[in-house]
């Protein structure tokens, strides 16, 4: 697989040439990926501990759940090392986390706390991921 950036650059190099944009959505992809990790956790142990209805599902939601993260840790790896794949991947997990605060404050287990605590980040996410600098930082370059 080709990568965009050689691996030669010296990393502290890398680090000061990145913008306050850059660094925000570092801080919001990161501190998802963590609420990812901790949601995979509580699940293990809610199953272990408390049995769901059915197993099955349960077992299903805790994989899905682990495999977001891993997907996450990807894009958060990839976004440190200003990987240029890491915008389509960042751009689809604010939108699925978007959808799923609209979830929460309609239906009939509305949290609205729920909702505005997934929707601010997702929202803040897609403006950085999409700013210029951050665009500018995960160029291709030109061959």
């Amino acid at each position: 697989m080709h990568d965009d950036i050689p691996n030669d650059v010296d990393p502290s190099a890398r680090a000061a040439s990145r913008s306050p944009a850059l660094l925000g959505l570092l801080a919001v992809v990161g501190l998802e990926f963590l609420a990812l990790v901790v949601v995979t956790v509580v699940l293990i142990v809610e199953l272990l501990v408390a049995p769901a209805a059915s197993i099955a599902s349960g077992i299903a939601l805790t994989v899905l759940v682990a495999l977001a993260a891993l997907w996450l840790g990807a894009l958060l790896n990839g976004l440190w090392w200003s990987r240029s794949w890491v915008r389509s991947g960042i751009i689809v997990w604010q939108v699925l986390q978007g959808a799923v605060a609209i979830g929460a404050f309609q239906g009939v287990f509305r949290v609205a706390a729920v909702g505005w605590v997934l929707l601010i980040p997702a929202l803040l996410g897609i403006t950085l991921v999409l700013s210029k600098s951050v665009t500018a930082a995960l160029a291709r370059p030109v061959d």
